[in-house]
């Protein structure tokens, strides 16, 4: 009697073990039962789970030159032959793993502009890098830790021009502006939106430029004259402050072969006047014509309570005056290549 108990218990840890790995699935269409093993009932998700945990990089290289020229011959109603060009390269290195991902991003821009009775002037001019690291708990949550860090200066002298006279207004490292921070990010696509919260972010000022400095340019502390003009103190050469960052980049195709990148910036100081906002807006459309001819519309406004505008009176009085919104607009068609 003993020895038959355990024939049927012995039947039954058979069939336990034999269909532990596998599953019955009726189809309450046609009342069909089908055995699915159970491997291939999760390898959508355990690809999803390979996916996030596999180290992947993603790339970016764009050269970009737009040209535009005007010449005139015997023309009656007058006009100045003109050469203009902007060269552009932008290169993106983003690493993304599981919890981690690391971003960055560097663009370079110069512009130059030709006219038969003007000579050889600069029309744009910027470099910029940005680099941010996020950590987050899960796959799930769309919220990272985030370490944020941005470098913004130019490639060459920038000058105002009164007649055939110049006046250097800015150079190489002059300014410059460093933004380190650490704060949150909030995304569902990195690729298409992001929103940086950085409560704690330093901004530095550089202004490398002594003849610059010692104007008090950008907000650096100024040159200490006596009553008779004579220098006693050097202009200082950077300014440090420590603030509120908010930033955001939004990605997104409107149309076919139409892109549109919105990018923002807001920045407040907590010490030097708390509530005045520097702002940095940033607005493109890329229209492609094909896989190397495009289209660029775009809008670029700037408001830093540090620069001030200088007008000169009379040829003598120089006025400072306060901040003021500065703004550029692009319009441009020329040739890009990705590699």
């Amino acid at each position: 009697m003993k020895q038959l108990f355990l024939i049927p218990l012995f039947l039954l840890c058979i069939v336990g073990n034999a269909q532990k790995d596998s599953i019955k699935v009726k189809d309450i269409e046609t009342d069909s039962i089908y055995t699915i093993a159970l491997k291939d009932l999760v390898k959508g998700f355990d690809e999803d789970i390979v996916e996030e945990s596999i180290a992947t990089w993603f790339r970016k290289n764009r050269l970009g030159l737009d040209i535009s020229e005007v010449a005139f011959v015997n023309w009656n109603t007058g006009g100045t032959n003109s050469v203009s060009g902007l060269f552009s390269g932008e290169f993106e290195r983003n690493f993304k793993k599981s919890y981690t991902v690391w971003n960055n991003r560097l663009v370079a821009r110069i512009g130059l502009n030709n006219q038969a009775d003007r000579g050889l002037r600069k029309t744009d001019d910027s470099f910029e890098f940005y680099s941010t690291f996020g950590y987050r708990k899960d796959t799930i949550s769309n919220w990272y830790s985030s370490a944020n860090l941005s470098f913004k200066t130019q490639l060459a002298p920038g000058y105002s021009y009164n007649g055939d006279e110049r006046k250097l207004i800015s150079n190489i490292m002059a300014p410059a502006y460093l933004f380190v921070g650490v704060g949150t990010i909030y995304s569902h696509d990195l690729h298409r939106f992001t929103a940086y919260i950085s409560p704690l972010t330093l901004k530095s000022t550089f202004v490398l430029d002594q003849e610059l400095a010692n104007l008090g340019s950008f907000g650096v502390d100024p040159a200490i004259y006596d009553e008779d003009g004579n220098l006693i103190k050097e202009g200082k050469k950077t300014r440090e402050e420590v603030g509120i960052l908010l930033s955001s980049t939004f990605e997104r195709e409107v149309f076919r072969n139409v892109m549109f990148r919105n990018i923002m910036s807001f920045y407040t100081d907590y010490i030097n006047n708390f509530g005045n906002v520097d702002i940095d807006w940033e607005l493109n459309f890329d229209f492609k014509v094909n896989d190397f001819i495009r289209a660029v519309f775009g809008s670029h406004i700037k408001y830093d309570d540090d620069v001030k505008i200088t007008e000169k009176i009379d040829d003598e009085e120089v006025q400072v005056s306060g901040a003021k919104v500065q703004w550029k607009q692009l319009l441009g068609v020329g040739v890009v290549y990705d590699f």
